[in-house]
């Protein structure tokens, strides 16, 4: 989606869903300044398809696991949510979203290498621990990806196909996939 698009399905799932859940605003200033509406829909999906489980939105804190009351593993990096706490989680996500800009620069490849690192940690956790998380990377904007960013495309594909991360769902895909997928989550908790 483009950014005109995505407050179109932003605006029709909040008036549908009533969230309670955070609904972020993004990082620009001034005229630019708007909901983060990737990420807002992200969690009103979640939210609405979790059924009253705990979900983590916006985590301050590293990824931990921990077994027996020790600590297994502490990721290098901070997620953008994790299912249903940032300590053992079940699920984990990435979002990029990159409405509103008008240059295509390394804040782009900032966040396919994170999303790879973050991919290898997980990995490794289900090697040495055979501990396994589901982790998710989420992107959306005309474009950044398909105008601008295709090579970073493939190495997204090169990742789902290394393993690094479960499933990729680009702009509108959400809609349909995140309620099915946070279904299975809530269902591995039970």
């Amino acid at each position: 989606m483009d950014g005109n698009a995505a407050k179109t399905e932003y605006s029709n799932l909040k008036k549908k869903l009533k969230p309670q859940c955070p609904l972020p605003m993004n990082k620009q200033k001034g005229k630019k300044r708007a909901p983060a509406y990737l990420t807002g829909m992200i969690n009103m999906l979640i939210e609405a398809a979790a059924k009253g489980e705990k979900v983590d939105y916006d985590p301050r804190a590293l990824t931990t696991f921990i077994s027996d009351g020790f600590l297994l593993r502490t990721f290098a990096r901070r997620m953008d949510g994790a299912f249903p706490s940032v300590v053992n989680p079940v699920a984990v996500w990435e979002i990029k979203e990159y409405y509103n800009t008008t240059t295509f620069g390394s804040r782009v490849a900032d966040g396919i290498y994170e999303t790879l690192l973050d991919g290898m940690e997980i990995e490794e956790l289900a090697t040495a621990e055979n501990v396994n998380v589901l982790h998710y990377f989420m992107i959306d904007a005309h474009y950044t990806w398909w105008d601008c960013g295709k090579s970073y495309l493939c190495r997204i594909v090169d990742m789902l196909h290394m393993g690094y991360v479960d499933e990729v769902l680009v702009g509108r895909e959400i809609l349909s996939c995140l309620p099915v997928l946070v279904e299975d989550w809530v269902r591995r908790i039970a």
